[in-house]
């Protein structure tokens, strides 16, 4: 299952940029609030609660905002932060590039002009539900430091349920499973004495398109920091591979 991590490495380069922002903390406010509607406000009964509220403070958000998104999520704060949907758009970038995007909003007709004034102001254009989703399987990931024994970690992988997992030199090894099963591989995981330093659900791409183009590749880039800076965006995938040295000339 390899190329499973391409889009998880281009993000993590990316992140010295993302870090710059101020809407992390608006990101992470409004995943702790999904979470408490999607569940319970008590995090010791909800994995997606407690995984948010990890999070939130490995960000540095303060407990006073977390404990500000629960209430919200929970209906006893007061404003409207409690009435956000989760929606999947879909799209293509420049080149044909598969782009998913999940946002959580209170106003979908303003959400989708929003992305729809994205893509086209940046060589792509927003398509119809389902157009490229069918491209990606979604999955359970935990992302794993400091591992010193591979044998031990698929050993740990295969008690937990895993159905891959990546190791590279420089990154974190990232163990995927199954959505329903995330929640038992990471507390297998932890259980087994590994740093699991996140758990999350991703969108895996089942085919990949190449960027060698510098032009091309600036453009998609711009697009996707576009779609991320919108305050109902949540979280952008794509299917693309590029160069190291393309990444990197395309920052600048």
């Amino acid at each position: 299952m390899a190329g499973h991590s391409k889009w998880a490495n281009i993000k993590r380069q990316k992140a010295v940029v993302d870090a710059k922002r101020g809407k992390t903390f608006t990101q992470l406010s409004r995943a702790i609030i999904v979470a408490v509607r999607n569940g319970v406000p008590d995090p010791a009964g909800n994995f997606q609660l407690r995984t948010a509220i990890e999070k939130a403070r490995a960000a540095g958000i303060p407990n006073d905002n977390i404990e500000r998104a629960i209430a919200k999520g929970a209906g006893t704060f007061g404003g409207d932060n409690h009435s956000l949907e989760e929606i999947r758009y879909e799209g293509y970038g420049p080149g044909g590039v598969a782009i998913l995007v999940e946002a959580l909003t209170d106003n979908r007709n303003r959400t989708a002009a929003d992305l729809r004034a994205a893509f086209s102001k940046n060589g792509g254009n927003l398509g119809e539900t389902g157009c490229v989703s069918w491209m990606f399987d979604q999955k359970g990931v935990c992302i794993v430091q400091d591992v010193v024994d591979e044998d031990k970690l698929l050993e740990a992988s295969l008690e937990g349920g895993a159905e891959s997992y990546e190791m590279t030199e420089d990154d974190p090894a990232e163990v995927f499973t199954e959505i329903v099963n995330l929640e038992t591989l990471n507390q297998t995981l932890k259980n087994r004495g590994f740093k699991v330093i996140d758990a999350e659900l991703r969108w895996i791409p089942s085919n990949h398109l190449e960027v060698t183009d510098a032009d091309q590749a600036r453009s998609l880039l711009k697009l996707i920091d576009t779609l991320e800076g919108l305050d109902d965006v949540q979280n952008v995938t794509s299917n693309f591979d590029m160069s190291e040295q393309l990444l990197a000339m395309s920052f600048v």
